[in-house]
């Protein structure tokens, strides 16, 4: 069978292009699409992340602002900063950089960030408004995952689909869109018995555990499409997936390799949120504007 190598980076470029032109026209009626990167402490991972989304947002030509924080701030002054961001109308996305320092509650942190600019899709309003079929910002890498599927032509109606991996960000929220998509979702997590049995009768398998290399040869069935979300980095300094990529050519229909994989779509959804925040900002303040006329009318 021959195995096709799914090109993040070609899909996130196309992708792209598209948000660029929306993002334009929004610019071009004086609403610029604003995101807001905040970090705190000087986790090298965290920094390259921010890096890319700073990089990614000059291409849109969105406006970027980037808040580096030490890591001694204290909660109450970082979310003074998300409040402060809350009430910027220049900002449309707001992007707290994870993880936080222990003495910080990433749960408060997020709850704290307008649900109206959660372009992370971890705020309770827009985890319940997923849960419910109406997300308003479903989060990055479960988006970005679904985007590639699409592009690929990979129809999940009445397929099954495994997913390895059950957390907040990826794990659950991937369940719930594919559930939205008509699939059969089975949502394994690290108690999970006998875990090849559950991936060899997938169609689609998304791995997302943190674990190099877990789904090897003899763990997937012929013809199913396998996405790759895990990053993990070995003792040797190379990146490796949760996949071993090389085990299922010739076996699964569509691989995502790691880098260049799930991960350039992820920064993308992030930037198509931020736009969409800003049209959603700039269709109220086109409603509030008609008010106020039309109160001065009367």
């Amino acid at each position: 069978m021959d195995t096709k190598i799914i090109d993040g980076i070609a899909h996130s470029r196309e992708v792209r292009a598209q948000w660029r032109e929306r993002a334009q026209a929004l610019t071009a009626r004086g609403c610029r699409p604003g995101l807001a990167v905040v970090i705190v402490g000087d986790d090298p991972a965290s920094e390259t992340y921010v890096r890319n989304k700073i990089r990614a947002c000059a291409e849109l030509e969105l406006l970027s602002e980037h808040i580096e924080l030490p890591a001694t701030t204290s909660e109450s002054e970082l979310l003074a900063q998300v409040r402060a961001l809350n009430a910027d109308p220049r900002i449309h996305g707001i992007l707290v950089q994870l993880p936080l320092p222990k003495h910080i509650s990433s749960a408060r942190v997020v709850e704290t960030i307008a649900p109206e600019k959660d372009v992370d899709g971890f705020h309770p309003m827009n985890v319940g408004l997923l849960a419910a079929g109406h997300p308003r910002f479903a989060p990055c890498t479960p988006s970005g995952v679904m985007m590639m599927l699409e592009r690929e032509g990979i129809d999940p109606w009445a397929k099954h689909a495994v997913i390895v991996g059950a957390s907040n960000i990826v794990g659950k929220p991937m369940a719930l869109l594919l559930l939205a998509k008509g699939a059969t979702v089975t949502l394994c997590n690290s108690k999970t018995r006998d875990l090849g049995a559950h991936t060899r009768s997938a169609d689609i398998v998304v791995a997302a555990a943190g674990r190099p290399n877990l789904i090897g040869a003899g763990m997937v069935k012929p013809g199913s499409a396998v996405i790759d979300v895990g990053i993990n980095r070995l003792a040797s300094g190379k990146l490796a997936g949760d996949v071993d990529t090389a085990a299922m050519v010739g076996v699964a229909s569509h691989v995502t390799p790691v880098p260049g994989g799930v991960g350039p779509m992820t920064v993308t959804m992030l930037l198509a949120n931020t736009v969409l925040a800003a049209e959603m900002a700039c269709a109220r303040q086109g409603l509030a504007q008609r008010s106020t006329d039309m109160g001065s009318e009367a």
